[in-house]
């Protein structure tokens, strides 16, 4: 999976479904399972650690609290450099319960630096996914126009027509 699709994986792991709020993190064996397919490994202690970098990333990308809140989930990773034949590589030194979530920290990092503004939260307030505006533009407002931008849009028509004929 690429640097981007998992942070839009995990940030997505909240859907609403009909109207219901899913959470694939939610139940412990599920959560795991999840890790598992995504790349982690699927502990307890990698579940509980990434719920957590999920929620701050939730905040940070929605824009309920500053990018520094963050600094508790990569408190303890560090870089070590390694030189070869082939250059300079950067080894990722942490706790494995840690890793993933703080990949997902680092790539929503990268993505943050390369796409600014790109990645946002759905327009439509009933909706708890995020997108990655790939357009021209960047003017995507909703994480899928065939779902949520067909529902405002047609909210905000039959609020026109209601107004204008009432």
């Amino acid at each position: 999976m690429t640097p981007d699709g998992i942070v839009l994986a995990l940030l997505n792991s909240r859907p609403v479904i009909d109207g219901t709020p899913q959470d694939a993190l939610a139940d412990d064996a599920e959560g795991r399972r999840w890790l598992r397919t995504h790349g982690g490994r699927g502990s307890e202690g990698e579940l509980r650690f990434t719920r957590r970098a999920r929620d701050l990333l939730d905040r940070v990308v929605r824009g309920t609290a500053p990018a520094p809140t963050l600094a508790e989930v990569v408190a303890r990773a560090h870089q070590v450099p390694h030189l070869d034949v082939d250059g300079l590589r950067w080894e990722l030194v942490v706790d494995e319960d840690e890793r993933f979530a703080v990949e997902v920290i680092l790539a929503w990092d990268e993505l943050r630096r390369s796409a600014p503004g790109r990645l946002r939260a759905c327009a439509n307030p009933e909706c708890a996914l995020f997108l990655l505006d790939r357009s021209h533009a960047n003017r995507a407002r909703w994480c899928s126009m065939a779902i949520c931008g067909n529902r405002m849009k047609a909210r905000r028509h039959h609020e026109r027509t209601r107004t204008a004929g009432g």
